[in-house]
């Protein structure tokens, strides 16, 4: 099963994530598909969410599933299920 769900970087105490299209049985911060954007949860910069929607849309599509997290993100972003 293909996800979309965020991996995550950046140094201790100062998360940042990208939001992936993986294959489910991968590590979390292991290998993905395709990269659609990142994410900073402490809203450091002007842009602390960046997501490619069409891309998104298009995993959406092909049946990858979001998770929870992501799936908030996406519709911040105004991508539709």
């Amino acid at each position: 099963m293909v996800k979309i769900r965020l991996s995550r970087f950046g140094s201790a105490h100062n998360p940042h994530y990208r939001i992936v299209v993986a294959d489910a049985r991968r590590p979390r911060d292991g290998g993905y598909i395709e990269n659609l954007g990142h994410y900073d949860p402490r809203k450091t910069s002007d842009t602390h969410i960046k997501i490619d929607a069409e891309r998104a849309a298009h995993w959406i599509a092909q049946g990858a599933q979001p998770t929870a997290t992501a799936k908030r993100l996406l519709k911040s972003q105004g991508v539709k299920f």
